[in-house]
């Protein structure tokens, strides 16, 4: 199913609700592995790191052990075929598409390609910081600005922030790791207008929980030619954040300067698990479900508890706990959960991700044991 499908269903599932949407109950009783449940031997509720903890699914389990035949060969075995894939999943060409190890890669390769010596990048505060705290180390600047009341990018502020000396704005969208998401309209223009002066980067790697009606990949801009760079990853929906597999979208003058300055790249596993999750359209949905039914489960314990939370686009939430953060992560791991590390400047607040079922529950009794 190519991207613009699974929007379509995705808008489905926007305004309506129920499992019914699978197209039957097969679905709803996928199977994944019981270890990730938690066990008197493993006990640890794992809800900081935003990963899905029903993937991979079958079938790319299939699929990696299958590849292990060719585990003794480099990559390029199998690289070409992917690589097809996504550019007709995003419906460009093969020289738009840098495949990375994560999105990450792709993240740290831009921040250096546009940091490097001195180069100054605009970002949110807070915001995922692996593209600027590695770019600050080969001599870029970076502008953190504040996000705005609503914890949201305040996008004039950022645009107020261009001199001279800046080489990128980085939009993290829906933004890790409050969970906001960006008006439509707000971000094609901001996005539109910016990259007529400078490179815009629009990291997407939580996109694909995204189920406002029509809302847009800033890939379109990228098929008009303007200076934008689109990452996305197979960390998330589809369960391979141990694999270490995503890629970036660009023009491809830019997407040729990127590929020069990706380090590891990925490996035969990694690849023939992201051919396969490509496919699997009913293990997609299945996890975009399950996670919207973990979200209104971490809603009911924080309104029971009438804590303050950001309603979020992605798969986790993020929530204030009205006690310092350090305190807090210490108190939840004592009750065999694990919560998101600090995020400054919100001492107070803290990100939980989305988990099982049995997760959900441990963690409504960890919560609201720690907050009395």
């Amino acid at each position: 199913m190519k991207s613009i499908d699974r929007r379509k269903w995705l808008k489905t599932v926007g305004l309506t609700g129920g499992y019914t949407l699978l197209g039957g109950v097969g679905a709803i009783a996928m199977e994944y592995p019981k270890k990730l449940e938690t066990t008197p031997d493993n006990p640890i509720a794992k809800l900081n790191s935003n990963e899905n903890p029903f993937g991979p699914s079958n079938n790319v389990r299939a699929a990696i052990t299958k590849a292990f035949d060719h585990a003794c060969r480099y990559p390029s075995v199998v690289f070409g075929p992917l690589l097809e894939q996504i550019a007709a999943t995003e419906g460009v060409s093969k020289d738009h598409i840098v495949i990375t190890g994560g999105s990450t890669e792709g993240l740290k390769a831009t921040g250096v390609t546009y940091g490097i010596n001195g180069g100054e990048i605009i970002a949110a505060a807070p915001t995922f910081q692996a593209m600027l705290r590695y770019a600050e180390n080969f001599g870029a600047y970076v502008h953190r600005v504040p996000v705005d009341e609503h914890m949201g990018h305040d996008l004039n502020a950022m645009a107020s922030r261009i001199n001279n000396k800046t080489r990128l704005i980085f939009i993290c969208n829906p933004n890790n790791p409050t969970g906001t998401l960006l008006n439509k309209d707000e971000l094609r223009d901001f996005c539109s207008s910016v990259s007529k002066k400078i490179m815009v980067f629009s990291d997407e790697a939580y996109y694909d929980f995204i189920t406002e009606p029509d809302y847009p990949s800033m890939v379109e801009l990228v098929k008009q030619g303007m200076n934008v760079i689109v990452s996305k990853t197979f960390s998330k929906v589809y369960g391979l954040a141990g694999m270490r597999i995503g890629y970036l979208v660009a023009r491809p003058d830019i997407a040729q300067r990127l590929r020069a300055n990706i380090m590891a790249m990925t490996n035969v596993l990694a690849i023939e698990a992201a051919k396969e999750a490509l496919k699997d359209d009913e293990f997609y949905k299945f996890s975009i479900l399950k996670n919207r039914d973990a979200k209104n489960s971490i809603y009911k314990t924080l309104n029971d508890l009438n804590l303050e939370y950001v309603k979020s686009h992605t798969n986790f939430i993020f929530f204030k706990t009205r006690r310092p953060i350090d305190e807090m992560i210490t108190a939840m791991k004592n009750e065999n959960v694990l919560i998101g590390r600090p995020f400054p400047p919100f001492y107070e607040w803290a990100r939980i991700s989305t988990g099982t079922d049995q997760n959900m529950k441990q963690f409504d009794a960890a919560l609201k044991k720690v907050m009395g």
